[in-house]
């Protein structure tokens, strides 16, 4: 089965300072989080609010899906953390 994102839903985790979201492949959930780095590095000027996090997840919403169906692919996990490096990747 493919990885799909059908729920929008995000949020931060401040302890870690990542954005959460989930993917799922058929019946199964699967966490993911994205490192607020990930976020500096796209040369934002990011003062670790909450909100502007939530803001450039959802500005950024289709890459990150995209990175995060590229790292998937990789093998299977019980959570998977997206650093700036899987955007790097890219490029």
């Amino acid at each position: 089965m493919a990885l799909t994102f059908p729920n929008r839903s995000r949020s931060y985790d401040t302890a870690h300072q990542r954005v959460r979201f989930l993917g799922y492949d058929g019946l199964f959930e699967v966490p993911f989080f994205i490192e607020a780095a990930a976020f500096s590095n796209a040369g934002s000027n990011m003062d670790s609010v909450e909100e502007d996090y939530l803001a450039a997840f959802d500005a950024a919403r289709g890459t990150i899906l995209d990175v995060a169906r590229q790292v998937y692919s990789y093998g299977r996990k019980n959570m998977y953390v997206l650093t700036p490096a899987d955007f790097e990747r890219g490029n």
